[in-house]
């Protein structure tokens, strides 16, 4: 666990991340998370009904991220991993203090970390 905190301890180093967890992404139970974080609990919920609703329209690629963005804040969630145990690594984002390619950029980056 403590691997896992100083990981997300390096996300939050990005500027604008304001919160990121590690999350399972069939069951939806948090690995590990730092900082503000409400809106990764519903991220596996998220990415299930994205995957669902770009089934229904012909998609046949896995969702690799998807964005959510409010007035204040981006909520990106990266799937992380192909296989029989993906996770999601979700971060709160806010819009006024970052840029979303960079923040993309540096979570993909981040993402080896996690996994490793």
């Amino acid at each position: 666990m403590a691997l896992l905190d100083a990981a997300l301890t390096d996300v939050l180093q990005t500027p604008g991340i304001a919160g990121a967890a590690l999350v399972d992404a069939v069951t939806g139970l948090s690995y590990a998370s730092l900082g503000e974080v409400g809106a990764s609990r519903d991220a596996h919920d998220v990415l299930g009904i994205a995957d669902t609703r770009l089934r229904q329209a012909g998609c046949t690629d896995e969702v690799e991220s998807i964005v959510v963005t409010t007035p204040s804040t981006h909520h990106v969630t990266l799937r992380l991993g192909n296989g029989t145990d993906p996770a999601l690594l979700c971060a709160t984002v806010d819009r006024d203090r970052t840029n979303l390619a960079w923040v993309m950029q540096d979570l993909t980056r981040h993402a080896g970390t996690l996994l490793a």
